[in-house]
């Protein structure tokens, strides 16, 4: 079943992902950071409401605390949102969010030596150490008792979310999809982007290669030698490095499966750190280095001082994902919409490749089987969790987190099509989006992937209805999609193939096995030597390249490789 709807949802083009910035479920600027595999077709959802939802028989209030691995984020109680409070009219359960401060390995590995953990984890990136410790209690009797929502939308993936974990369910990952596949309008995953002015003072040219898109960057700056511009920007801060190490696998023509391309008819997962592609795109930063057009701070720089620079009006162009650049193409975008010469500024997405062959930046469904929401032994009453969960992923509750309350956030016309006002569009800012709870309630929990649809046939995310799309366009995002003859963003990248273990990357490692050390090992050298390699005298670059190619020889890419694929394997046999 899971394969068939896999299959389907390639029909349409979609655009890609990922952590978001500004509430991309509810204004349309962003997606979440992936959207899942398959699950039950639209005729097994419960009916879309069309306001806020009933609340229950009260309940006793309880609160409950919640650790979120991820760092940034505002520590809060859940029912201090909008949101929040209705949630907890109908169930009594508060939560009392902590997100992370500094190290996630030394704060999960305090509590594990502690044996001492908050209600209900999320351990990111630390989640098989969480595992391994026995810190999750299994979900299995607590779903069959008070699951029947969770069996509705998570049932098709039972067997994957046992399949490395004794038998046993012992958390919910984010986003199954559930209904019909609704594809992204917009583009939030990877792309090659450019400001808007320069593909206009070159007659909205079609760029395909990556030497394309370098000159014309080149020749830009070249006409515009007053402006101090910088051709091109990096980022590199911290986890965020993969903006500038994954490139080659896209420009190579794949999609973000991690540290791996995977060939779809053979399934081997050829790592690309060490390869030609990679050579070949340093290179080209080399060269623009060497040139005067490569920000040389990109190497030191966080990702605050990123964004400043994306939205100071002189970077020309970068690699990086639409979710990671969300804070900065709001900030432009709302600049336009006061000021239309300002559209000039705003970035637009190009899906380049090496040598114009097909791309796949656009994320086929997929299910991210490494993140998630457990319930911990700690935990005061597992049961009211659960139900809580179970509540949230009720259809209703699920319209109340991603669209709110109608009449407030969202309308709805004669034929049952949810869409929004210019009012309403105007006032979803950051603010209102933290008060509301749209933020709170945007990813980490059990939850319909962000491409899902309602039983009545509405998008689930408001972003990806396409009444709502238009409506959130300007007049410049209007005048660039006519020049380039579509109607959203997506229609510039091609359809993505069906790949049923998208995103590799997220196939489980324990912490120390030999898959998670050559990862370490791999990112350590790509952070010492890809400075090296681009901001290097281009006569030194091949040298440096061979002391790289020795020191990456090292390591057990033959074994890491070989691992993959039979994991790749394993997961295509659940997904038949």
């Amino acid at each position: 079943m899971a394969k068939k709807l896999l299959v389907a949802g390639m029909a349409a083009v979609m655009a890609m992902s990922a952590v978001a910035c500004s509430n991309g479920n509810n204004n349309g600027s962003n997606a979440s950071p992936s959207d899942a595999g398959a699950s039950p077709s639209a005729s097994e959802s419960a009916p879309a409401s069309e306001s806020a939802p009933a609340s229950e028989a009260p309940k006793d209030k309880v609160t409950f605390t919640f650790f979120n691995g991820v760092a940034g984020e505002k520590d809060l109680n859940t029912n201090e949102t909008t949101i929040g409070k209705l949630l907890e009219d109908q169930t009594g359960v508060n939560f009392k969010i902590e997100h992370l401060v500094g190290d996630l390995n030394t704060k999960v590995g305090t509590m594990i030596a502690s044996n001492t953990y908050p209600d209900v984890m999320i351990p990111d990136a630390a989640i098989e150490e969480v595992l391994k410790a026995g810190a999750f209690i299994p979900l299995d009797d607590l779903i069959e008792q008070y699951g029947p929502n969770i069996k509705r939308v998570y049932g098709p993936y039972f067997e994957r979310m046992r399949a490395d974990y004794g038998g046993k369910i012992y958390f919910l990952p984010f986003g199954p999809q559930v209904g019909d596949y609704m594809p992204d309008p917009n583009i939030n995953q990877g792309a090659f982007w450019v400001q808007r002015r320069v593909l206009k003072e070159a007659g909205y040219p079609q760029i395909k290669t990556l030497d394309e898109y370098v000159k014309l960057v080149e020749d830009f700056v070249a006409k515009h030698p007053d402006e101090d511009l910088t051709g091109m920007v990096s980022l590199t801060h911290d986890w965020r490095f993969f903006a500038t190490s994954n490139p080659p696998m896209h420009l190579a023509g794949f999609p973000n499966d991690g540290n791996v391309m995977v060939d779809v008819n053979t399934l081997d997962a050829k790592t690309y750190a060490g390869s030609d592609e990679t050579k070949r795109w340093l290179k080209t930063l080399n060269d623009l280095n060497a040139k005067g057009l490569f920000d040389k701070s990109s190497f030191v720089d966080n990702y605050d001082q990123y964004i400043a620079k994306l939205t100071s009006h002189k970077v020309v162009g970068f690699f990086d994902y639409g979710w990671q650049i969300g804070n900065a193409q709001n900030v432009l975008k709302d600049a336009a919409r006061k000021d239309q010469t300002q559209d000039d500024f705003v970035y637009f997405p190009l899906p380049v490749t090496f040598d114009g062959t097909k791309d796949q930046y656009l994320d086929p469904p997929g299910w991210t089987s490494n993140r998630g929401a457990g319930i911990t032994k700690s935990a005061k009453d597992p049961a009211r969790i659960i139900q809580y969960w179970d509540n949230l992923l009720k259809e209703e509750n699920q319209v109340l987190k991603s669209w709110g309350i109608k009449g407030e956030t969202y309308e709805v016309d004669d034929k049952g099509r949810f869409y929004r006002t210019a009012e309403q569009i105007a006032k979803l800012d950051d603010a209102f989006n933290e008060k509301f709870g749209f933020k709170t309630y945007d990813w980490d929990w059990p939850q319909y992937g962000t491409s899902s649809t309602l039983s009545d046939g509405n998008a689930l995310a408001p972003g990806y209805q396409p009444e709502v799309f238009q409506m959130s366009l300007t007049e410049g995002d209007k005048t660039i999609l006519e020049k380039y003859g579509v109607k959203t963003y997506a229609e510039m990248f091609d359809t993505p193939e069906d790949r049923p273990w998208f995103p590799a990357w997220s196939i489980p490692k324990e912490q120390g096995s030999p898959q998670q050390i050559w990862e370490t090992k791999k990112d350590d050298l790509t952070k010492k030597y890809f400075p090296k390699l681009v901001l290097a005298k281009p006569a030194e670059f091949e040298g440096i390249w061979a002391e790289y190619q020795k020191e990456f020889g090292k390591l057990d890419t033959a074994g890491y490789e070989t691992w993959y694929k039979e994991q790749i394997q394993k997961v295509v046999e659940v997904a038949k």
